[in-house]
């Protein structure tokens, strides 16, 4: 299941069942799950861990030095989880003393080709990133997230869950979840209700979250006002209680 020429150094941990591809490197810290399948020219090194049933294509970069000047050579880690799909030439690095340590990545997620995870980042399950995504470092990133093609987020920022990030968006302030952001440069024009609908949230559920949202951005009341207003809606519309939170949760502001 190794090609002969790949090399894994002494140390790394693989499952039994793992495939390694010609011209690879798995790095001496390396535990790789069950069912993970590595392809050629593949480079994953650090203190990097894999779960189950990760597919990662050729010329990938995984677990490599933060690219931050910072940086003292620390021990830090990657950890991704289960049944990702990681495609060609994606760099992934893990994180910094500083950002906590640990880049995250958790699962069913499709990174396509050319995309960027930077450290500390923190990114949760069935999140897909089209080709050229970036995510600077000490992103976080909910569950369900889009991330079209070449679009991405500064440093810090906040992307809720079910957010929508349209083709070339490069937010530089936080998105809370439902949200849909598009045009150059990006601002909200809506929520993600096709996105909504596809994973079963009922027609009343997408309405609740489209008058959310209209409270949030349309009102002219302040954040703190709005999200007041919100608060007394959670009894009998519960789907709004991952927005309040991520608008809440907001440091660098909402994107407006």
């Amino acid at each position: 299941m190794i090609h002969p020429t790949a090399i894994v150094e002494e140390g790394a941990r693989l499952a039994t069942d793992v495939e390694i591809g010609a011209y690879s490197l798995i790095g001496p810290d390396v535990e790789i799950g069950a069912g993970c399948r590595i392809g050629p020219h593949v480079v994953i090194t650090g203190r990097t861990r894999l779960g189950r049933n990760n597919r990662v294509f050729q010329f990938a970069c995984i677990g490599e030095e933060p690219q931050d000047k910072k940086f003292g050579g620390e021990s830090s880690a990657l950890e991704i989880g289960d049944n990702n799909t990681i495609r060609e030439s994606v760099t992934i690095n893990r994180g910094t003393a500083e950002g906590g340590g640990v880049t995250r990545i958790g699962d069913d997620n499709w990174i396509m080709a050319y995309c960027h995870i930077a450290h500390d980042c923190q990114v949760g399950s069935h999140i897909v990133m089209a080709n050229g995504a970036t995510l600077a470092g000490h992103v976080v990133v909910g569950d369900h997230v889009i991330f079209a093609g070449y679009s991405g987020a500064h440093q810090f920022c906040r992307i809720g869950d079910h957010a929508f990030l349209g083709m070339y968006g490069g937010v530089s302030q936080d998105v809370p979840a439902y949200v849909m952001v598009s045009g150059q440069p990006p601002r909200p024009r809506g929520i993600n209700s096709e996105g909504l609908k596809r994973r079963g949230f009922s027609g009343e559920q997408v309405r609740n979250i489209r008058e959310a949202y209209r409270l949030i951005y349309r009102s002219g009341k302040s954040r703190e006002e709005a999200l007041a207003e919100l608060d007394l809606r959670l009894p009998d519309q519960p789907e709004l209680a991952i927005m309040i939170a991520s608008a809440r949760a907001s440091a660098r502001g909402l994107l407006r």
